[in-house]
Order: C-alpha cells, then structure tokens, then sequence
C-alpha cells in the first residue's frame, strides 16, 4: 500500500495547478491533503470523483480556511471527522479506519500568529495525542505538523529558535510523540539533512533550499516492520509544500 500526505495550500487552486493529473499518475492507494480551504460544496465534481478513488472531506466552519481530504482506492471500514469539541468547527482531522490499522490524517494549528494560537496548538497537541492513545489498533499518522522536530529538520534552528515552529516545548511533544511508542518513519530511513516539505514561497526559499521538515509519517512501532520505505517528494511544486510518502504492507 502507497500512502502520499500533502499540504496543498489550497486544493482549489492547486487543481488549476495539475493536482488530479498528478494524483493519477502518482498510482497512490491513499493521498491525503491538508489545508483544503474549501467546503465540499465549493468542490468541482471532477476532483471529489476521481475515478478509481473515493473521497473524503472534513471542512472548517470558517470558508477558505484549514480543511482535510482523503482519496483512497479501499473503501474505509469508518470515517471519522470529529475528535474533541473544542477543536472541530476548524476541520483539521479526518480519521479512517482500514483492516489492521487506523489513518489519521491532521492539518495541525499554527501557533505563529498570536500568543493565543499558540496555546490553542499546544492544546490541540495534547488532546490528540491523548485520543490517540485510547485506541486498540495500531496507528498511521501523517500531515502537516507545523512544528520541526530537530535541528537536522530545519535550515536555520538558531535564527528560528524563538520562532514557533521550533520552540522548545512545541519539539518537546514530538519527543512525547515518540516516547509513547510512535515513529518518525522518514528519519527510520533517511538521516540526511538538507531534507525539507516547506519552504517560504515570499522569500523564494525553495530555490534555496532554505526549508522546513514539518510534514510527517508518524507511525505505531508495530508497524514499522512492514514499512519498507518512505520519501519526501521535494521535486513536485504547486504548492508551499511538497507531497511526502511511504509504502507499509499491513
């Protein structure tokens, strides 16, 4: 099974961008995308039914802000979309249940924004992980986290050590994250640095190469043995970030 996660910063917009031709010739069983900004509703019909797959959607209350979907070839046994009141009226999860494991797939708070945010994503993070750990089958996390766990997962950890998306107790929850038994499945296989998903597009970083890792697999460890790779697709553009990926036979 190939599984894709990727922030498409707008899949409106990245449709006009070759998304559904990209999507197609990917040959994924399952792509997730994060930061939809788009109701279903607003949806062209020719990107919810996309031939060979179906689709799936979790959407903020606000229009054109945060949302997730999922294409997936295997119908889902179950289709979550909500986790704790106090955080779905911003459509940041979509929870799908395969045989043998369950997929989270997350668009994860920016904390940069205002003192305010912040604290509303260190408590999105800890709700989640807590909801993760009521569950009886192993896990496939992936999304945009929006926080860089090490300093190997950044250009500039000291220009960006104040900065959130790198503050200590953002990366501390990571840490938690892997102490409760999760893995960072890219860094299982690939211990380079230089290795980014985002990349700010006002200064033109990517051309650079002055990025972020914030995009993640996050797996159970029991599933680790199956995962025979994963990837970070840094070539494909449309987007402020670039599609990441792994293959796992469960």
């Amino acid at each position: 099974m190939k599984i894709v996660s990727w922030n498409v910063n707008g899949v409106r917009a990245a449709q006009k961008k070759g998304f559904v031709d990209w999507l197609l010739a990917e040959q994924a069983d399952i792509v997730c995308i994060q930061e939809t900004k788009a109701h279903p509703d607003q949806l062209a019909d020719d990107l919810k039914e996309i031939t060979g797959y179906s689709s799936y959607w979790s959407a903020a209350e606000k229009k054109g802000y945060s949302g997730v979907g999922v294409f997936t070839r295997e119908a889902p046994l179950e289709v979550k979309t909500t986790f704790h009141k106090r955080f779905d009226s911003e459509g940041r999860v979509l929870e799908l249940r395969y045989p043998g494991f369950t997929l989270y797939n997350i668009y994860f708070p920016n904390g940069k924004r205002s003192d305010e945010r912040l604290k509303y994503k260190m408590a999105f993070y800890n709700a989640i992980l807590k909801h993760w750990q009521t569950s009886k089958v192993p896990l496939i996390i992936c999304g945009d986290v929006n926080t860089a766990h090490k300093e190997i997962d950044l250009a500039r950890p000291k220009d960006n050590a104040k900065v959130s998306g790198f503050l200590p107790k953002e990366r501390r929850w990571l840490d938690k994250v892997i102490s409760c038994g999760y893995v960072d499945v890219f860094r299982e296989y690939n211990q380079e640095p230089g290795q980014y998903t985002y990349w700010d597009m006002m200064t033109r970083a990517r051309d650079r190469n002055v990025g972020w890792r914030i995009d993640y697999f996050l797996a159970s460890a029991e599933l680790l043995s199956g995962i025979s790779t994963a990837w970070i697709a840094a070539d494909v553009e449309g987007s402020d970030h670039c599609p990441i990926g792994l293959d796992v036979d469960l």
